[in-house]
């Protein structure tokens, strides 16, 4: 008797084990799915770089420095300077284009920002206004590259040197200060520089929010199926019935549109326009992608790895600077640490196709 209960409980757990195992099996499987998506565009070596050097500079900086809550905090308000261009610019290099126009997209973002500060425009408008000024400069790119079918690097060159000589010549390169036209702790402020509890800068949240919003569009939505299409193969992207003309305009306005919310956020934290806000920052951005594993040939990368490359851009930068070396040296790290990683990426690829 007491054989046959046992034979019995046996066979229920059974049933129950056979039915819920299905289950099981599909949510390991699609939480597998989405971790080798995320993991299958050379993002890997990027996050053990990351790491490495964490686990460096956190080592042998001097007293440590690098893991104190003061450098922390900085990296925290100068990260999401660069990471959130690098996201837009990476966008644009999976669909197959490239934007140098964002070190002027900045500072005349910043420009008309200011300017409609000291015009008493009121506050609510401002940040509308300003990102339209992004939008507007990013769908005339976009609409010029695509209309002219001029290769993008050549046509963002030229706008890039068109509003930077229009900037210029409208600010005369004389810097303009926020604080004579808004009060400290306005609600602007306050949302996009702030802090929570006085430590935690609200610049790296906006940071992750943007990578969230922007992963999920790139790599889980039709839009991003396009992008991936457009850059991998244009022509039988149109085959298939894509626009790609319009998907490419759209990503440009995406650039703009965060050039612009970068730009505000920088012109509140230094308080101040500057003309020359911005410069450098195309090249960085196109280095950040491809450090985090985008193709320079379109096609490849993701939100994830831009991320990630961003982060170690700045560790690597802000390491090097504690750790003593020349600042103006720096540079010879960072362009070496890029070429590696383009060889490799390039590698990846070659080793991917056989």
């Amino acid at each position: 008797m007491i054989r046959g209960i046992r034979e019995s409980v046996h066979l229920v757990g059974l049933n129950r084990l056979s039915t819920t195992l299905p289950h099981v099996g599909k949510v390991v499987q699609r939480i597998r799915e989405i971790l080798l998506r995320l993991l299958s565009y050379k993002v890997t070596f990027t996050l053990i770089v990351f790491i490495i050097l964490v686990l460096i500079f956190g080592s042998f900086t001097p007293r440590h420095v690098f893991m104190k809550s003061n450098n922390l905090g900085a990296l925290a308000k100068l990260v999401p300077d660069l990471g959130i261009i690098a996201m837009g610019v990476g966008t644009l290099m999976i669909c197959g284009e490239f934007d140098l126009s964002v070190g002027s997209i900045i500072p005349m973002s910043s420009f008309v920002f200011v300017k409609l500060l000291e015009w008493d425009v009121p506050l609510i408008f401002i940040p509308f206004a300003t990102l339209f000024t992004g939008a507007l400069l990013g769908f005339l790119n976009g609409l010029l590259v695509v209309r002219t079918r001029i290769p993008s690097f050549i046509a963002t060159l030229g706008t890039m040197m068109f509003w930077r000589g229009i900037l210029y010549a409208s600010s005369r390169m004389m810097p303009i200060g926020t604080r004579a036209y808004l009060e400290p702790g306005t609600w602007l402020e306050n949302t996009l520089i702030g802090s929570m509890g006085g430590v935690f800068p609200v610049q790296i949240l906006w940071f992750l929010f943007l990578a969230f919003v922007l992963g999920l569009v790139v790599h889980f939505h039709r839009f991003g199926n396009w992008v991936f299409a457009t850059g991998d193969n244009e022509t039988a992207a149109r085959a298939m019935g894509i626009n790609t003309g319009m998907v490419k305009i759209v990503c440009f306005v995406i650039v703009g549109l965060l050039c612009s919310f970068m730009s505000m956020m920088q012109a509140l934290r230094i308080e101040s326009f500057a003309a020359t806000q911005g410069i450098g920052f195309e090249l960085k951005a196109i280095a950040s992608s491809v450090v985090g594993g985008t193709s320079l040939m379109g096609g490849i990368g993701s939100i994830l790895g831009i991320f990630l490359g961003t982060l170690t851009i700045q560790i690597l930068e802000n390491g090097l600077i504690l750790m003593g070396a020349p600042v103006f040296g720096i540079n010879v790290f960072i362009g070496l640490g890029i070429v590696l990683f383009a060889v490799l990426n390039l590698y990846i690829e070659r080793v991917a196709i056989r």
